[in-house]
């Protein structure tokens, strides 16, 4: 498990750095984004807030930007999202989507604040709107599609871990508590 984890995060990174020198409008794309939501939406709090922690670190190690702002911004948005998902069971592919909108919107904004507190140039330069809508826009088409992905690679660990938690409502429902025989 931990080396399929390691080469989905290596991956995402190479396509993230690779496509953005490639393709100007794949810079909004952020792919590492998408990883760390998708973590985060499968109920492992810690891990989810790690991997977003070093992610981030090492995406702004190898984009040249503000070193520790999309660290901070990950690991803040992994947070709130295990948060979210210890409270509010969001397990719906069609669910993830607007979730995914939500956390790079907030990714983005807590990135761009801390740029704008710093006084350093924002990575892509121009608008803060623009910059918002273009990043929310195009990390929620490639996050979607990399759900996808990462549904049909991690299958199996998924499908062992919704067992074991529906395994108390399964539990209770085969006692029968409503119908008790005395």
């Amino acid at each position: 498990m931990k080396w399929k984890l390691a080469i989905c995060v290596a991956l995402a990174l190479v396509a993230q750095t690779g496509l953005s020198t490639v393709w100007r409008p794949a810079v909004y794309a952020d792919l590492t984004l998408a990883v760390v939501v998708y973590f985060a939406l499968q109920r492992d709090a810690v891990q989810a807030v790690i991997l977003g922690t070093v992610v981030g670190l090492a995406t702004d190690a190898l984009s040249g930007g503000l070193l520790g702002a999309r660290g901070f911004s990950m690991t803040l948005t992994a947070y709130l999202l295990a948060a979210l998902v210890t409270r509010v069971m969001i397990d719906n592919p069609l669910l993830r989507i607007p979730v995914i909108a939500g956390a790079a919107a907030f990714n983005t904004t807590v990135y761009l604040l801390l740029h704008q507190f710093f006084g350093q140039p924002a990575n892509p330069p121009g608008p803060i709107a623009e910059t918002m809508a273009y990043s929310v826009i195009w990390t929620t088409v490639a996050g979607t599609a990399i759900a996808f992905v990462l549904d049909y690679f991690f299958s199996e660990s998924t499908s062992r871990r919704q067992r074991r938690a529906f395994a108390f409502r399964r539990r209770l429902a085969r006692r029968g508590l409503g119908r008790r025989k005395y």
